[in-house]
């Protein structure tokens, strides 16, 4: 979903995020009639919301903007509310609790390290969130469009740098965490086993897809890199979804947006971004020579102070190789693993040019196998699906 933020600086200047039209459906309806109630209850005096506006969302929450008719409490003039009206099965985790739950780790913290809206109130029983509303302004993705490079370097600086400061305040909080989640009825998610189920069924696909076999030691390599992954000591809140719209540019900074699927794991898998930016959204996009670099000093000057390891250079680029390669094989494994006709030439181009990066890195780090059977895959994805594919750049770059 996306929730604007206010303007201020000549980067806010950009056209709002198209909301849904205002309509009095029950789903609407229910949204604010149960946050008056929360908001009642949590201030002790009645709270009114009027002229609700539905927001777009992609996710199982009804997403409504609305304004206080009149409040004595110094509460924002408007707000936002998620309504999450169904539980879960049994067993399977709540987005309603992960998201209610990352709210409250950020709120607790000082006003300059909450890099998301305020957590104004929240009802376990009738499952609905009041935050803060930050206004209309661009996304992450909005720069990536826009007509001009600078604005969207800056963004994405400022989204690498908000990234790491956000595993910075956060590391050692996973105990936290967990209790919150039990305190809503919830539970921890266990650790994702895409990476584990990508490393085992990859190869096949390779070799079924592109007739790109896959050496004994690159295997050896990507299972290590996985099981490593699983322990790792650089632990951290992520919000998982990482698509660029899910990224507001404010005056104040960069905010995230979007909880539904937010955990404590290794901060390593979002770090990987930086590398293989946006790989997850099915509209990932080329950055300039040296975005990615920068974007990776910005992340470690955050996190560094924390994990004392990661300051140096040659350890940190050993971490990134590995989570790097996890999210391609990743990427590649979800693309392969359906009907190969279907992926289309832009995914296609993607994975040739992560493909290709993984390959320059690999070299870089001294794992030559890995580099070679890299540049394999790469050759094989654009015979296969090209020839002479080529990832566009965002179109603030061109």
């Amino acid at each position: 979903m996306t929730v604007d933020t206010s303007p201020g600086t000549e980067d806010d200047q950009d056209p709002p995020a198209t909301a849904v039209p205002v309509s009095e459906t029950a789903a609407v309806d229910a949204a604010v009639q149960a946050a008056e109630t929360v908001l009642t209850r949590r201030f002790g005096s009645p709270i009114g919301l009027v002229e609700p506006e539905a927001l777009p969302g992609s996710g199982p929450a009804t997403v409504v903007r609305a304004r206080i008719a009149a409040s004595p409490f110094g509460l924002p003039r408007t707000l936002v509310i998620k309504h999450y009206p169904d539980a879960p099965p049994r067993g399977v985790a709540d987005p309603f609790a992960q998201e209610a739950v990352s709210y409250q780790l950020f709120t607790a913290l000082p006003a300059e390290d909450r890099m998301c809206p305020e957590l104004l109130a929240h009802d376990g029983p009738l499952r609905v969130l009041v935050i803060d509303d930050l206004g209309r302004a661009p996304t992450l993705w909005d720069k990536l469009r826009g007509p001009d490079a600078r604005p969207a370097e800056r963004a994405l600086l400022s989204w690498a740098r908000s990234l790491g400061r956000l595993h910075a305040t956060t590391a050692g909080r996973e105990a936290d965490f967990e209790a919150l989640l039990r305190r809503l009825g919830g539970f921890a998610p266990d650790e994702d086993t895409t990476p584990a189920v990508a490393c085992a069924r990859l190869p096949t696909l390779l070799e079924e897809a592109l007739g790109v076999g896959t050496p004994d030691d690159v295997r050896a390599y990507a299972e290590q890199v996985r099981e490593s992954s699983a322990s790792s000591p650089f632990r951290a809140f992520s919000p998982v979804d990482l698509s660029p719209d899910n990224n507001l540019v404010t005056s104040g900074g960069l905010h995230f947006l979007d909880f539904e699927r937010g955990v404590v794991r290794n901060a390593l898998v979002d770090a990987a971004h930086l590398r293989v930016p946006f790989a997850t959204c099915d509209d990932a996009r080329a950055l300039p020579t040296g975005m990615s670099e920068a974007m990776i000093a910005a992340w470690k000057a955050e996190v560094s102070g924390v994990w004392p390891a990661l300051a140096d250079n040659e350890v940190l680029s050993a971490h990134l190789l590995d989570h790097q390669m996890l999210l391609v094989w990743v990427a590649t494994w979800a693309a392969l693993g359906g009907s190969s006709a279907g992926i289309s030439q832009h995914r296609a181009a993607a994975l040739v040019a992560w493909w290709q990066d993984l390959g320059t890195y690999a070299e870089r780090g001294g794992k030559d196998a890995v580099a070679a059977h890299a540049r394999a895959v790469s050759a094989a994805l654009d015979d296969r699906f090209g020839p002479g594919l080529e990832l566009p750049l965002y179109p603030a770059f061109r």
